[in-house]
């Protein structure tokens, strides 16, 4: 079984790519407070304008 890009989902971009990893990581760890803010800072910088998810190079 792959794990492929579905066709109406942009690739993540690489600091997205990062906070979902610390993420994943806080959460193994039970580190709860980490987590949440692993969330925060991804929902500042996909509005911030950044966020080159989806956006041609």
């Amino acid at each position: 079984m792959t794990h492929e890009q579905q066709p109406d989902q942009p690739a993540p971009c690489r600091p997205c790519q990062e906070l979902a990893l610390a993420e994943a990581v806080a959460n193994a760890e039970y580190d709860w407070s980490k987590a949440t803010d692993c969330r925060v800072l991804m929902k500042r910088h996909r509005e911030s304008g950044e966020c080159m998810a989806g956006q041609s190079v």
